[in-house]
């Protein structure tokens, strides 16, 4: 027969033993999670005229922001930290339509290289979700989110966003998604925003953090406007009366 005392040294062991692993495991992950690219609220951006532009949004926008080809490269390097943390599961990418579809498409793109090119692979795969949340510009009392989500149960759920402001839009959705009991849910975003009296809410992944500028292309949009413009640029205030009617806003 175990004596009492043993039997709790072991314990004390064993816990001591896990306590050590999840700090290994955290010093692990923490070395791969780089902070996000951060664009100082001075900064303004690059002339537009050194850009091609579709000659319908020129005189809308004030400044280029963030030009198509650094986009691209940020997201390469986001697939890779995503694979480093959730290469051993087969995931489900979840994207936030509508303003996400593009960043979604080319980060998979890149997971897709990665899993043709790497050491190891995963399977991906994709799943879609809406979210309501602002209506010409009078936020609703309840958000409306359209998907189905319970399929998502069991499974390893990566949700793809191309922008975060204040976070109460992506918190409604974890909330969702919690219900339906996946097995874990990652979060990344192209953009996140500085705002004032912000409730701090960060995803696990971000590609740049901006200023509180309003900014549209690369599938933001602003009343559906803008999305088929390849850079993210900066909207000028006019633009906003010639575009206002019957707009929508997603945080």
């Amino acid at each position: 027969m175990v004596s009492p005392l043993l039997t709790q040294s072991f314990q004390s062991c064993d816990s001591q033993m896990i306590q050590r692993e999840n700090i290994s495991n955290f010093i692990q992950q923490a070395e791969f999670l780089l902070p996000p690219i951060e664009i100082k609220d001075e900064e303004s951006g690059y002339n537009k005229n050194l850009f091609c532009i579709p000659k319908h949004y020129e005189e809308d926008l004030e400044r280029v922001f963030i030009p198509h080809g650094v986009i691209l490269d940020r997201t390469e390097r986001l697939a890779r930290d995503i694979m480093q943390d959730m290469g051993n599961h087969h995931i489900v990418a979840l994207c936030v339509l509508k303003g996400g579809y593009k960043f979604f498409a080319d980060l998979l793109d890149h997971i897709k290289a990665l899993n043709q090119n790497g050491d190891k692979s995963v399977p991906i795969t994709v799943d879609f979700v809406r979210i309501k949340s602002y209506c010409k510009d009078t936020p609703t009392e309840k958000m409306s989110i359209v998907g189905e989500l319970s399929t998502l149960n069991g499974k390893n759920v990566l949700v793809v966003e191309d922008i975060i402001k204040t976070g109460r839009t992506m918190k409604a959705l974890l909330s969702e998604l919690k219900d339906n009991e996946p097995k874990m849910v990652k979060v990344v975003s192209l953009l996140i925003k500085r705002i004032y009296r912000s409730p701090g809410y960060r995803p696990d992944y971000i590609g740049f953090e901006i200023p509180d500028k309003f900014v549209v292309g690369y599938a933001l949009d602003y009343n559906e406007y803008f999305r088929d413009l390849n850079h993210i640029c900066i909207l000028k205030e006019r633009a906003k009366e010639k575009y206002k009617s019957n707009v929508r806003l997603l945080e």
